[in-house]
């Protein structure tokens, strides 16, 4: 049985209890203009009045997305309005390093004597007032089927690869309080969930561009956003934020891709991982393409995986390896024009036991990519999940162009397992050459 303190040490320890509380008052007085975001934050960052159920954030790189996502869960946890949160991103390591635990996550924006208690192996915050939220990955959608919830915040929608399973599953979940709600911040892409979340009367959209928040942004990153990106249509997405439609004259486009998008593959017969190598290296270079496909027993190709890197040549072989050995591969399949030897050289050095073809195109992109747009639109092929950034190459590429990374990758990898003679079985190492003719 606890012992009862006697009245000095009652005292003693109502003494220490008054001190912490009036040396936090004071914290919080000194502080507190700091961690008062309605004060600092630009209008269009701050909750919009009305009615409505999801506020959609559709902003460029550096707008502020992600400070407005954590100060949004930050007010209507204080405020009692939320007490059943899910935190939602494209992937776990989103989640932690970016929308909890990054330079303007969770964590950061909270007021030391308001702070959530994290922990990561729970994947749980904690509020002093007793809300709790929890960390979900979109790339595993199922997770999401279980919890109850009165709020979300949804980190970069239109990258998420289930995005519409993953979505839906977060919405089912929303089924406790008078008022469940949340805020979608994002990076526009024209996805059919983006166009239908707009044209939902629930939905309130604010729309940003990078520029709104220059004054908060490195003048070098803004400089060379301007000089490289500035008047392109990547620019134009990923700086303006605009919604861009596909390109007139593309040998791809996003309804045919949305109309094929599966869930899951069937079995597989076969499993290829195409590397496209950046032909420079270093900060400007570009990245190299590593796109993973299978050939199931029906014939069909499935997309499987995007693993494009920029790194060194030993980053994107060791990238390509380990999905190699994830997705259980027969082959690596490399373009050889730019890199020579050095492809299958720079994999051998990673893995020497992983089979690989040295691959040389006789011909234009345009010669490449023709046979395997029209493979797509036969409807042969399918991409397991959403590949945003793939996507985006395929829809925006015109013949002529430069070349596209991830584009080039996916089309050694289905070049491989539906054109190729020798696609239905064989190995070959490092040191063997195919070299590819128009069909």
């Amino acid at each position: 049985m606890p012992r009862l303190l006697d009245r000095a040490e009652a005292e003693a320890v109502g003494a220490v209890a008054i001190a912490a509380l009036r040396a936090a008052r004071r914290e919080e007085q000194r502080e507190g203009p700091r961690y008062d975001w309605r004060a600092i934050a630009r209008p269009e960052q701050l909750p919009p009045a009305g009615d409505w159920s999801t506020w959609l954030i559709l902003a460029g790189r550096g707008w502020g997305k992600t400070r407005t996502g954590a100060e949004f869960v930050r007010a209507e946890v204080e405020a009692g309005r939320l007490r059943r949160l899910a935190i939602v991103g494209r992937t776990a390591a989103d989640v932690r390093d970016v929308m909890i635990e990054g330079e303007s996550g969770i964590l950061a924006v909270s007021p030391p004597w308001r702070r959530p208690r994290y922990e990561p192996s729970k994947r749980r915050l904690t509020w002093p007032n007793g809300a709790v939220a929890t960390a979900f990955s979109a790339d595993k959608p199922d997770l999401l089927r279980g919890p109850e919830l009165d709020g979300y915040w949804a980190d970069e929608l239109a990258s998420w690869r289930f995005g519409q399973e993953a979505w839906d599953n977060l919405q089912f979940s929303l089924r406790r309080g008078r008022h469940p709600r949340g805020v979608v911040t994002t990076t526009p892409r024209p996805t059919r969930l983006i166009r239908d979340l707009l044209a939902d009367p629930a939905t309130h959209g604010t729309r940003g561009t990078t520029f709104e928040n220059v004054a908060n942004l490195a003048p070098r990153f803004v400089e060379r956003m301007r000089a490289h990106y500035e008047g392109t249509r990547l620019g134009r997405q990923e700086l303006l934020g605009e919604i861009l439609d596909d390109t007139p004259g593309a040998l791809w486009t996003r309804a045919r891709i949305e109309a094929l998008r599966v869930r899951r593959p069937p079995e597989l017969v076969r499993v290829v991982v195409a590397v496209d190598p950046a032909a420079t290296s270093g900060e400007d270079a570009d990245e190299t393409g590593i796109v993973v496909a299978g050939l199931g027993v029906d014939g069909h190709a499935y997309v499987l995986d995007d693993r494009t890197v920029r790194g060194t040549p030993y980053d994107w072989a060791a990238a390509a390896v380990a999905a190699f050995h994830e997705h259980r591969a027969d082959r690596v399949v490399g373009e050889a024009n730019n890199g020579g030897e050095m492809v299958g050289y720079t994999v051998a050095t990673v893995d020497p036991t992983v089979p690989f073809k040295a691959v040389w195109a006789s011909r234009g992109k345009r010669t490449r990519a023709e046979p395997i747009a029209a493979l797509d639109e036969r409807g042969l092929v399918h991409h397991v999940g959403s590949f945003p950034e793939l996507e985006d190459q395929m829809c925006t590429w015109r013949p002529g162009e430069a070349s596209p990374d991830r584009l080039d990758a996916r089309v050694w990898a289905l070049t491989e397992l539906l054109l190729e003679p020798d696609g239905a079985g064989g190995v070959a190492f490092y040191d063997e050459r195919v070299e590819i003719s128009p069909i």
